[in-house]
């Protein structure tokens, strides 16, 4: 179960780095040029997902540690409780991000249309949503661990 935790952390990171270096790279020139800085809901996505890519990789490595040299860096049980409670919350806030990312661009392509603009932040708001999953697995996995933790 620990190399499942590793490969969930590090699918979370990657497709939580893919959904923030989309979102942050969409921008269009011309007079129409737009920016995801310019909306409250594409900052949160790019916000969150950051945090949980910087998350998920310091536990990737934490977790790597722990399957390689057979010793965790933080002792049990504050990093179970920690991995628990991250885990959730930044979970949450993906979801969170993601939604109201996915919202703010479907009221602008029914609005104004679809543009190079709007399918790259959907394209973000998908891989944003696809990180979830791998974050909500691995808090499964750190409920496991905490509540089976005997001292």
């Amino acid at each position: 179960m620990r190399r499942t935790a590793v490969a969930l952390r590090a699918v979370a990171s990657a497709l939580s780095l893919i959904a923030f270096s989309l979102m942050a790279s969409d921008k269009t020139q011309g007079w129409a040029g737009d920016s995801f800085d310019r909306y409250v809901e594409f900052k949160y996505l790019v916000s969150v997902n950051v945090i949980v890519f910087v998350y998920s990789g310091i536990q990737l490595c934490l977790h790597l540690h722990l399957v390689i040299k057979k010793k965790s860096i933080i002792h049990p049980p504050i990093n179970l409780y920690f991995d628990l409670a991250l885990d959730q919350a930044l979970a949450y806030l993906l979801m969170s991000a993601s939604s109201s990312a996915a919202t703010r661009n479907n009221d602008w392509v029914t609005s104004f249309g679809n543009d190079p603009f709007t399918k790259r932040a959907s394209s973000s708001i998908a891989m944003s949503f696809l990180a979830f999953f791998p974050l909500a697995f691995s808090s499964l996995i750190s409920a496991h661990y905490l509540f089976t933790w005997y001292p």
